[in-house]
């Protein structure tokens, strides 16, 4: 779940790190009469997941209330034009009304998961307000990373070291290793797969503040703070993430195609690996479904009726490697899905390896159905069974 500006700063503020003086407003009028409210030079910002907004012109300043009105619906009046982010654009349902600051230097800081340590690291720059991978092409040398031993926890020396290696200017100093230390308990409060200040602007006046905030929640965190359901009804969120919202799994989990050939795994990579053994093997993908760490009745039963009521599927291929989970789960998640669905019945095809592999094909086995023991098998068998 990726959080809109204004939500990634609440949650900043909640942390204890500065942001601007701002508000949400969702209509040119509410931004008339806040800045009525409270005089000064502001900068009316689009809510959108999207980067770019100031080169598409949807970032403007305003010292009026009648300028700030006129500022909102420019902004709001078109689209957000297609980028590498979104092909489609995305439409503009609200803006943030911010403080300009007088900023004296702008620095980049996130933290995020390297999957390859299983550690978090922190990423720190001296050069703010440009993409990361912009910088990385750019200025290498000033990258400064600290892979976190999860075991000992932040400390503020980190954060010290940090802004050294990074050659932070004096200004950040006394302040960053606080700021740090904020995001790594956003970062695990909040079940966070990113937290990134981009810019962290150091301010003439001496101030550290996060002048931006890109925040992405792990789907699988979520109900830990309820709260965010409300968040996810203001995202805006194309048909299939509708449905995949709906269906109980990430929006990011569940995409369409026009094949007929329907597939779930359990992981990213193997979804994506297993739309390619079905097209290696001629057939054509109905949908990209990743069912996630868990597969019980439930689940299973929602996916299943995800796809097979909203695709041209006409069987289904379930790619299963227990580790995330196990495969007699599975196996009773898929035979009660099966019993309690209302759906059009078509035909399954199931791989199960890995944990508990023998006893999952087992279950299905006394259930009528036919597992099969290797991916390619299974992609050959369900393009078979679509073909005919």
């Amino acid at each position: 779940m990726n959080l809109l500006e204004h939500q990634g700063k609440e949650l900043f503020e909640r942390a204890g790190i500065a942001v601007p003086r701002a508000a949400h407003a969702a209509t040119p009028d509410a931004v008339e009469r806040f800045i009525a409210s409270a005089p000064g030079q502001w900068v009316v910002k689009a809510q959108v997941l999207m980067g770019g907004r100031g080169k598409a012109g949807k970032i403007k300043m305003a010292s009026s209330p009648n300028e700030g009105r006129s500022a909102a619906h420019e902004i709001m009046a078109t689209p957000m034009p297609p980028n590498r982010q979104n092909p489609a654009g995305e439409p503009i349902r609200s803006v943030l009304v911010e403080e300009r600051l007088a900023i004296a230097q702008e620095a980049y800081c996130a933290i995020t998961i390297d999957r390859t340590a299983r550690k978090p690291v922190f990423v720190v720059s001296r050069f703010g307000g440009m993409d990361i991978e912009e910088v990385a092409e750019r200025h290498p040398e000033s990258i400064a990373k600290f892979y976190v031993d999860t075991a000992i926890g932040y400390s503020p020396f980190i954060g010290r070291e940090l802004a050294f290696a990074a050659k932070l200017d004096r200004g950040y100093r006394k302040q960053f290793p606080a700021i740090a230390g904020a995001l790594y308990g956003l970062f695990f409060d909040y079940g966070a797969k990113l937290v990134e200040i981009n810019p962290l602007a150091l301010t003439s006046d001496g101030r550290v503040i996060a002048s931006d905030a890109k925040v992405e929640l792990d789907d699988d965190a979520l109900f830990r703070n309820p709260e965010f359901d409300e968040w996810r009804k203001a995202l805006p969120l194309d048909e299939d993430e509708i449905l995949a919202a709906q269906a109980g799994v990430g929006i990011r989990n569940f995409r369409r195609f026009p094949g007929n050939v329907g597939t779930m795994a359990n992981g990213a990579g193997l979804a994506m690996a297993t739309m390619d053994a079905v097209a290696d093997a001629g057939g054509a993908i109905a949908n990209f479904l990743d069912v996630g760490g868990g597969a019980n009745a439930q689940r299973v039963r929602s996916c299943y009726e995800l796809v097979v009521n909203n695709t041209g599927a006409t069987v289904f291929f379930i790619n299963i490697f227990g580790g995330i989970t196990r495969g007699d789960e599975v196996a009773r998640g898929v035979v009660e899905a099966m019993q309690q669905t209302t759906s059009r019945k078509i035909p399954l095809v199931i791989r199960l390896t890995g944990t508990n592999e023998e006893e999952g094909r087992k279950i299905l086995a006394d259930a009528g159905m036919t597992p099969v023991e290797t991916m390619d098998e299974g992609a050959r068998e369900a393009v078979r069974l679509a073909s005919r």
